[in-house]
């Protein structure tokens, strides 16, 4: 059977990329959607197996709209992830020449990062805003008339874009920062975790009990305690009022190791809630160390003399 899974639209779009890159998603159907919360409420309901969506960029941090997707309405579970190097390129129609281009269609974010290299290369361009970077490309394509009723001639896309509506790249990597990397995760209805693999991730959101000199410290401190690494820690409104925040926590391991498990065991001691999000294959690949004291073994060997002192 073939399965189905959402991802953040619409087609040709860097999200589209990412999910190509699963593993799990290799001949599945992808079907775009036009949000993050449409995406993700679909894996909820079952309506597919899964959602791909953006979580945080290397250059602009963390997606909001996803990170509160995750934190508010009913659990789900992150599975998997993918880092995709973000690289924008100039687009237009078969047979114009980079000197022709006056007219640039693009999104707010790839104008941002790509400002400097048109006004460099480009400088009697001028370049309008449109909702993403595929839909630029998809009315350069279709030759969509610009303010001035003059069709446009580029845009500034991603190169699958390029691929889907049949354009030809006038210039790669054109982008400011040209090492920008953006984190996607693969999300879908609660499950057991994968089994861990050495070189894994696992995510939580901690809500505090309640506000009080030292909340995030004794959150801080559950991992510190234990030798368990965080790659990210952020606070989030928990959308039930004003002051009230929670944190979104990455950090290095898995659940079924000794030392993250005793972790998440302290952190619902000291929390009013823990939100666990999943414990997955890291993208990176890396092992990271573990600290003398923190092993499955350590942890056993100091429960085993706890359980010989007690008789």
């Amino acid at each position: 059977m073939t399965h189905r899974y959402a991802y953040l639209g619409p087609e040709a779009t860097f999200t589209e990329a990412a999910a190509l890159r699963f593993p799990a998603l290799a001949g599945a159907e992808l079907e775009p959607f036009p949000s993050v919360h449409a995406a993700i409420n679909a894996a909820r309901a079952g309506e597919v197996t899964g959602a791909v969506v953006p979580v945080e960029n290397s250059v602009e941090g963390s997606v909001n709209a996803t990170l509160d997707e995750l934190i508010r309405g009913e659990p789900v579970s992150i599975t998997a992830e993918v880092l995709l190097p973000v690289t924008f390129t100039l687009l237009a129609r078969p047979g114009l020449d980079l000197a022709e281009v006056r007219r640039i269609l693009t999104h707010p974010v790839a104008e941002a990062q790509c400002r400097a290299w048109v006004s460099a290369k480009l400088p009697e361009a001028t370049i309008s805003l449109g909702p993403s970077t595929a839909a630029a490309a998809s009315a350069v394509a279709a030759r969509t008339p610009g303010p001035d009723g003059a069709p446009y001639d580029a845009a500034i896309a991603a190169p699958l874009a390029g691929e889907r509506y049949g354009l030809t790249a006038l210039a790669s990597d054109i982008g400011e920062d040209s090492d920008a990397v953006t984190r996607f995760v693969l999300v879908t209805a609660p499950g057991k975790p994968a089994r861990p693999t050495g070189s894994d991730k696992t995510t939580l959101v901690a809500f505090i009990r309640d506000d009080h000199p030292g909340a995030l410290l004794e959150i801080l401190e559950q991992f510190a305690t234990r030798g368990v690494n965080l790659t990210r820690i952020e606070s989030r409104p928990t959308g039930n009022g004003m002051g009230r925040y929670c944190f979104a926590i990455d950090v290095e391991g898995h659940v079924a190791d000794a030392r993250v498990g005793e972790a998440m065991m302290g952190l619902k001691r000291v929390c009013g809630t823990v939100r666990f999000l999943g414990s997955y294959p890291r993208a990176d690949g890396i092992r990271p160390p573990v600290r003398p004291g923190t092993s499955n073994a350590d942890f056993a060997d100091a429960a085993s003399w706890l359980d010989h002192l007690r008789g």
